[in-house]
């Protein structure tokens, strides 16, 4: 069952009580459920609460807590999504996925064969944001993802700070990665297993997963990638669509951290 996002404040003396106009109405108006039925909640500690409905007014719903305990919905590493926005319905769909496998966060990058103009990718990040925070309480993550604000590659790199290896941490505009990888076909280096065999994935660690636009990057931004020492990947003989790309690429990233 879906769970649903709640302030520890909230949390008293052996009861919950949902009290936000968004989760009353899904759970009392759209579910309509009614007491005595269960509610699973969590709390920005990650702290999980199994719930029964005590009770249901016009404006809060109070549950008494059976059982509570440490979420274990998320990765033992912080994985990000650098990625070039996708037109339509391929694009929440990534979004979507992206959330579900465990992603920290999504970076939109504006690249150079981008299917989509800078205003129109500026005005669906509120969406994109959403359909994470709904991606989240359905397979019931401890925390929610944050779509970011548009940026490029350049920009979330930032290359002065690039070190000489694979290894080295790369300062990003926000915060540093311990590893950066990109996923292309043209100009690939070598696979991802054998770059995590060479450099596994420790816990902890900040992972950024570059995935490109349908059209594949430009020579100047595999050209970028060479200069800036960013490993380039490929996932197999096979030619995949970009949406599909990124579910294989973090599946794959996670597949590889748990079995090194």
């Amino acid at each position: 069952m879906p769970h649903f996002f709640i302030k520890s404040e909230n949390v008293n003396n052996g009861y919950a009580v949902v009290n936000d106009e968004e989760n009353y109405k899904h759970i009392a108006k759209s579910l309509r459920a009614r007491v005595g039925e269960k509610l699973l909640l969590i709390d920005e500690n990650k702290k999980q609460y199994e719930t029964v409905i005590e009770q249901i007014t016009n404006r809060e719903i109070t549950a008494k807590i059976e059982n509570s305990y440490k979420s274990s919905r998320n990765l033992d590493f912080r994985l990000y999504l650098a990625q070039s926005p996708l037109r339509s319905d391929a694009q929440s769909v990534v979004i979507e996925k992206a959330a579900e496998l465990g992603a920290e966060a999504v970076y939109p990058v504006l690249t150079d064969n981008c299917s989509l103009n800078k205003s129109v990718i500026e005005k669906k990040i509120a969406k994109w944001q959403r359909i994470m925070y709904e991606a989240s309480k359905q397979c019931e993550r401890a925390d929610i993802p944050t779509c970011k604000e548009l940026t490029t590659i350049e920009c979330l790199i930032n290359s002065r700070h690039c070190g000489s290896s694979p290894q080295s941490h790369y300062e990003g505009s926000e915060l540093s990665f311990d590893k950066i990888i990109a996923f292309c076909e043209r100009r690939t280096q070598k696979t991802l297993h054998e770059f995590c065999a060479e450099n596994p994935i420790k816990k902890g660690e900040k992972v950024l997963v570059i995935i490109g636009p349908e059209g594949g990057f430009s020579d100047r931004e595999f050209d970028f990638f060479e200069k800036n020492n960013i490993p380039m990947l490929t996932l197999g003989d096979l030619i995949l669509r970009a949406e599909t790309a990124v579910i294989v690429a973090l599946g794959n990233v996670i597949y590889e951290y748990r079995n090194n």
